[in-house]
């Protein structure tokens, strides 16, 4: 499964840091966390159960930033099934 244009202008914005955000996006129950600066680094996509646990894909977004803080290399890996 690959990330959609949709789903990826949501990650492409800056967040509360340090916080697990959750929303709902067409078919699919999204979570995911942030980092110290407000950068979604990790995603769970799919559907979520009863208890709020969502059941489908993880990704793990790859950050890699030069000593001025600028990013050159940013793209998500899909970690399996959750």
């Amino acid at each position: 499964m690959k990330l959609g244009k949709d789903i990826q202008k949501i990650l492409d914005k800056t967040y509360e840091p340090n916080t697990i955000i959750e929303r709902v996006m067409g078919r699919y129950d999204l979570a995911f966390k942030t980092d110290e600066v407000g950068r979604p680094v990790l995603l769970f996509l799919g559907k979520a159960d009863d208890k709020g646990r969502i059941q489908g894909e993880r990704f793990a977004r790859r950050l890699v930033t030069d000593a001025a803080g600028t990013i050159t290399k940013d793209h998500w890996d899909n970690k399996g099934h959750v």
